[in-house]
């Protein structure tokens, strides 16, 4: 069993899986910094300073004890946040397409095999009764 697991792990589909997953959590985070640090700063400016992040529906105020101590959680939904999350989406699956695409104008194309001759074509048969024609 043990050489079995080996013999799987060591495909090139794991391995090729393993550096992909690796990779795609990578480009998260960079995605994740851009949009967060980047995209986000400027899409408020251009909506009155309106931070996303911040924007949420409250549905119950939290509870603060007189010294200060929170007795009870916020409850909020936080809409904001998730219009962060899709704009992320949107940006790491373009960063993807584009990888992808940038893939696949490099790879070679694969030449299309030639075809084994299936037997004598029409022309070779033909030929050949010309050829027996002419011996007679």
């Amino acid at each position: 069993m043990l050489k079995e697991f080996k013999k799987f792990i060591m495909t090139g589909n794991v391995i090729d899986l393993a550096v992909a997953v690796l990779l795609a959590s990578a480009i998260g985070l960079v995605v994740s910094g851009f949009v967060n640090d980047i995209m986000m700063p400027i899409v408020g400016y251009f909506t009155g300073g309106v931070d996303f992040s911040d924007m949420k529906i409250v549905l119950s105020e939290a509870v603060v004890a007189a010294d200060g101590t929170v007795e009870k959680p916020e409850s909020a939904v936080r809409y904001g946040a998730w219009i962060n999350s899709i704009i992320n989406l949107i940006i790491v699956g373009f960063v993807l397409f584009m990888i992808v695409k940038s893939y696949n104008k490099v790879r070679k194309k694969e030449e299309p095999k030639p075809e084994a001759p299936k037997g004598p074509t029409q022309e070779d048969l033909l030929a050949e009764i010309r050829d027996l024609l002419k011996k007679k």
